[in-house]
């Protein structure tokens, strides 16, 4: 097999890998009111600050953080300016493999590639560094570079590259726990390790994708002074909400196999052998034990079985939680992120904590968690959006380097708009003409703005698997299933037949989403609790869907935190569930409860003709079950009613943002 082949069977093997876990969020809050029991009644307008002068940035949910105004430009969005430099090197010299002993005395095992004019012979001299740090092998990173290899792109401009395995992963000593206290204290050290190098300046960008994206932000809270910029694609916020634990809800379908593919990946330290043959025999029965005993099997257990430890948001997280960490931030950071990532809820967040902090840009495609990291492929160019490779470039160049690239002249914000199908660009996220829109559910099966005047019922089966072929699958997969030609994984008609559904029509100048929403459904059940999937897709005028974002939260774990919550106008737009054991409560036979569904931000436009549908189910298996004695067995076999009407106003909080905002 050669080089080439090998590379496209380890990018489908290995595909399922891109992905971390960590987290916890923030949000802007435009005068969230200090007690409101109802989330559909309006604050008061005189409390809310115009979008024209600033907006309070706060950490939604963010432990011990404070808010702070930033200003928010509303004019004059930048557009796309291209840039790039020729190679000043003609090869990429990969130097000899070496290891870094950490203070514990664990050695993690170190790739390092520097410029140079011929295959065997680095250039001399010293050179900026970017640092990558992984848990995906390196050496499955020398043919798939995407999870942990030298960009020779880069690399052939003037940049040093080092890889390193986390400990517990690939050819590196010790035990793996995803993003644990240890694991977090190796980030300084590592850096430590390399501008002492003779072949480094102190000056280091770090980088990566998912896992890698996730530890160069970690590192960059650790405020080394030769760290000098961020460029994190596809990067989690918020491990709990985003991902793993979604709505109260355990994920299933990625987050075991994840784990299982990082320990199997483990297993295989094969150059770890000719070097240090001990370290070898040692490396395999550590990682099997730590798996099975410490950590993966132990925690996927604990969490389906639905123990505190995991089950609720508490300190497990917050350890895990990236974003708690981010007013340690002070280096430029370049977020690139995903309308149908694995953390679309985050990445967006992550430029509104960072905005007015340090020089920022986000970059939102419409890709999942593979395509994002070109997987088959990103798309880019498009719409004047440069290639990725050319925008890290510019981006390191500028704040690595020194040069005067230009990047802070690009734009803000460029989002994908969903169909329009065209890369916008803002000054801010959100953007700064939104406002909230409640569009209540009918019983004619409409969304209308107007408060409905009649009351009415639906009702909807309680099982399990809902979902398991659609666009979430694919999704929350990281995209993997979506190399599959099966049309239910793009079109979700087929899992929508046993959904409550409603549709709002476009109208002649079409409707404009971008940001965050939310669903107020007041529900009842004849079981204990009940699990809730809103999608939201827009339907073509044949009848086709395209999915637009979900949300997902079992009823029982409702309870809000409205100082943390978003409100836009006066609307309570994007909620702050709390997910503690203090404020869990099960639903009462005949009681009718209104829940707040977070359903994550995303931008997509709907022309004439064609429509906006919400459709309302009791599951959805692909992005989260519920933890099996807690929440799965207590909402089996039941039936759950919908009910709508003045008295239960059930209804959509839409971003709505002027079509005349568009640049066509």
């Amino acid at each position: 097999m050669n080089k080439y082949n090998l590379r496209f069977a380890l990018v489908i093997t290995f595909s399922l890998a891109l992905v971390g876990c960590g987290g916890a969020s923030e949000d802007e809050a435009l005068s969230a009111p200090a007690s409101q029991t109802d989330p559909s009644t309006n604050a008061p307008e005189a409390e809310v600050e115009h979008p024209d002068t600033v907006r309070e940035i706060m950490a939604l949910g963010s432990r011990n953080a404070q808010s702070r105004h930033v200003p928010v430009v509303t004019e004059g969005a930048s557009q796309w300016q291209p840039y790039d430099r020729p190679p000043t090197h003609t090869h990429a010299v990969s130097l000899p493999n070496q290891t870094i002993e950490m203070s514990d005395g664990t050695k993690l095992f170190v790739k390092a590639t520097l410029p140079g004019f011929s295959s065997e012979t680095a250039a001399p001299g010293s050179f900026p560094v970017v640092l990558t740090q992984t848990s995906y092998n390196t050496s499955v990173g020398q043919f798939v570079p995407e999870v942990g290899g030298a960009n020779e792109y880069l690399v052939t401009r003037g940049y040093a590259h080092v890889v390193v395995d986390v400990r517990g992963t690939g050819n590196s000593g010790g035990n793996w726990e995803a993003f644990g206290e240890r694991e977090q204290a190796d980030y300084r050290e590592v850096v430590d390790w390399v501008v002492d190098q003779p072949w480094a300046l102190p000056s280091i960008g770090v980088e990566g994708i998912s896992y890698l994206g996730i530890t160069s932000i970690l590192t960059s809270q650790q405020n080394h002074p030769a760290v000098k910029a961020s460029f994190p694609i596809v990067p989690i916020g918020d491990g709990y909400r985003d991902i793993v634990f979604t709505g109260g809800n355990v994920n299933a379908t990625f987050i075991p196999s994840w784990m299982a593919l990082v320990t199997g990946l483990g297993l295989l330290p094969v150059e770890l052998l000719p070097t240090d043959p001990t370290a070898f025999a040692q490396a395999i029965p550590e990682r099997l034990t730590g798996a099975l005993l410490d950590f993966q099997v132990p925690t996927i257990l604990k969490a389906l079985l639905g123990e505190e430890e995991t089950v609720f948001d508490e300190g497990f997280w917050e350890v895990r939680s990236p974003m708690e960490g981010v007013d340690k931030i002070n280096v430029p950071t370049f977020i690139v992120g995903g309308l149908f990532d694995l953390f679309q809820r985050s990445e967006p967040l992550w430029y509104e904590r960072l905005v007015g902090r340090v020089p920022v840009k986000l970059l939102i495609g419409p890709w999942t968690h593979i395509e994002a990291a070109g997987i088959p492929d990103d798309g880019l160019p498009r719409d004047g959006v440069p290639p990725l490779d050319q925008i890290r470039l510019q981006w390191f160049d500028q704040y690595v380097m020194e040069l005067d690239a230009g990047a802070q002249d690009q734009p803000n914000v460029t989002q994908f708009v969903l169909g329009l199908d065209q890369y916008q660009t803002a000054t801010h996220w959100p953007h700064p003409e939104l406002r909230a829109e409640r569009a209540f559910l009918g019983t004619d099966g409409e969304l209308t703005f107007t408060p409905p005047a009649e009351s009415g019922t639906f009702e909807a089966f309680q099982q399990p698997l809902n979902g398991l072929c659609s666009f979430s699958t694919t999704q929350w997969t990281a995209g993997l299933t979506g190399l599959l030609p099966l049309p239910c994984l793009e079109d979700n008609r087929a899992s929508e037949l046993a959904a409550i559904k409603f549709e709002l029509p476009a109208t002649e100048q079409g409707i404009y989403i971008n940001g965050p929403m939310q669903a107020d459904l007041w529900v009842s059940s004849t079981a204990a609790d009940v699990q809730l999937s809103v999608r939201l897709d827009l339907v073509n005028p044949d009848g086709s869907t395209r999915p637009i974002t979900n949300g997902l939260l079992t009823a029982s774990m409702n309870s809000v935190d409205e100082s943390r919550s978003r409100y836009v106008n006066g609307e309570m737009i994007q909620p702050w569930h709390t997910f503690s054991a203090a404020d869990r409560s099960s639903l009462e036979r005949g009681e009718v409860r209104k829940v707040s569904v977070e359903i994550f931000p995303s931008s997509a436009f709907v022309p004439l003709g064609s429509a906006l549908r919400v459709s309302i189910n009791t599951s959805n298996v692909a992005q989260g079950v519920p933890p099996i004695l807690t929440s799965l067995i207590p909402s089996l076999l039941g039936v759950m009613t919908l009910h709508t009407g003045p008295d239960t106003p059930s209804s959509l909080v839409l971003p709505v943002v002027p079509v005349e905002a568009l640049s066509q």
